[in-house]
């Protein structure tokens, strides 16, 4: 019960931020790093990395993050949003890490980077990766990654499990061919079919339940740098 109410006051807080469409992410930055950020870093922990590797997905912090820090970070991040925005073939989004703090989720639907039951990339696929990792991560070396492959509920676990996890290594593969440093990939890996955002009884839904997502998130070096930016 005690999950529950935690998690109900949590989303409303999330869904009250949520609705403030005039909103950056600076200005939301500001809000969750000034003391909103356990609770909706915790629901955000649990809503990214739920049955996934890399769970509860943001860089280990030392103490709170303040006010000022989140709204430097916030910046950072809407730079970052909107450089992965000019990237065909990607889906963006804000969202909070597990610090409360404002970071950047990027899907790539499998339609358009794997055949079916297939790791392998495509030309497209590799074109989209190319521009991803030259204007969004080596543009942004202290933003921190993390890949998650899925599935459709095509198949069984023994397959979709490993399949969706082979689909974030290749994904991780040539982002690293492209340049990206091995040092900004975090954590790697496939949650299967657990977690789907269409319905698995269509082909279209099917479709866009086959995806690869990376989020981006604060690295504690950037946390750092922006909490004494801001103390300055």
């Amino acid at each position: 019960m005690k999950n529950f109410k935690f998690l109900a006051v949590a989303l409303s807080a999330l869904l009250i931020l949520s609705g403030c469409g005039n909103m950056n992410n600076a200005t939301k930055g500001g809000l969750l790093g000034g003391g909103g950020g356990a609770a909706l870093g915790a629901l955000a922990g649990y809503l990214i990395g739920k049955d996934a590797k890399g769970a509860a997905i943001g860089a280990a912090v030392g103490g709170a993050v303040g006010t000022g820090a989140g709204v430097i970070i916030g910046k950072k991040m809407d730079k970052a949003k909107a450089a992965a925005e000019a990237v065909k073939n990607a889906q963006v989004e804000a969202i909070k890490d597990a610090n409360g703090l404002q970071a950047v989720k990027v899907t790539f639907d499998s339609g358009i980077l794997f055949a079916t039951n297939k790791s392998d990339l495509n030309a497209a696929a590799k074109t989209s990766l190319q521009k991803f990792a030259n204007d969004v991560l080596n543009a942004n070396p202290d933003i921190d990654v993390a890949i998650v492959g899925h599935t459709d509920n095509t198949g069984s676990d023994a397959i979709n499990n490993p399949l969706s996890e082979k689909r974030a290594q290749s994904v991780e593969a040539y982002l690293k061919q492209c340049g990206a440093s091995a040092s900004q990939i975090k954590s790697v890996g496939g949650a299967g079919s657990t977690q789907p955002v269409a319905d698995n009884s269509t082909a279209a839904g099917r479709q866009q339940n086959r995806r690869v997502e990376v989020f981006l998130y604060a690295s504690k070096a950037m946390i750092d740098a922006a909490n004494k930016e801001a103390a300055q």
